[in-house]
């Protein structure tokens, strides 16, 4: 049951990734350009308008599953100790939320109303490059982290290897 459960959220925390990143290089770089160099002011800004009083959904309801699902992941790490004491996981994961936190607060920024953050939506190409950067970060310091794995500290009993305990299954 835990595989199923945790295999659902990690999916739900990448595929929530994929529509959010990938949603926001569209809009920066495709969509803002094309309206701009094709429709009039005024209907680009109803474009805009429009747009975001879509995307703002989305991106609030990214932002819930991103906690959510990131949550129950770090959870599933803690518990199962696979970290335990791995400097250097747990700065790079704090890292990732911390920029993770920043692309919240500048998405939210963007999508939102307040006045106070209107200087955020009239400068959006830039905001959304930032955003875009900071996400490509993520992903980069994700990739490294599940790519390098749990580490063994000195003197701590190793963990199996579960390619290996397999393939000693089969002989």
């Amino acid at each position: 049951m835990n595989l199923i459960f945790y295999t659902a959220t990690r999916f739900l925390h990448v595929g929530t990734a994929v529509v959010v990143v990938g949603g926001t290089f569209f809009i920066r770089y495709i969509l803002l350009p094309a309206a701009a160099k094709n429709l009039p002011d005024d209907a680009h800004a109803r474009l805009r308008t429009s747009l975001m009083n879509s995307w703002k959904k989305i991106v609030h309801a990214g932002i819930a599953l991103f906690l959510l699902t990131g949550a129950v992941n770090y959870y599933r790490v803690i518990a199962d100790g696979s970290h335990k004491g791995d400097a250097l996981y747990h700065a790079l994961l704090g890292t990732k939320i911390i920029l993770a936190m920043i692309i919240f607060a500048i998405a939210s920024a963007l999508v939102g109303r307040a006045p106070a953050l209107e200087q955020f939506r009239r400068n959006s190409r830039t905001w959304l490059t930032v955003n875009v950067l900071l996400a490509a970060m993520i992903i980069g310091i994700s990739g490294f982290l599940k790519v390098r794995g749990p580490r063994t500290l000195p003197g701590a009993a190793s963990r199996p290897d579960p390619a290996a305990s397999a393939e000693a299954e089969r002989d």
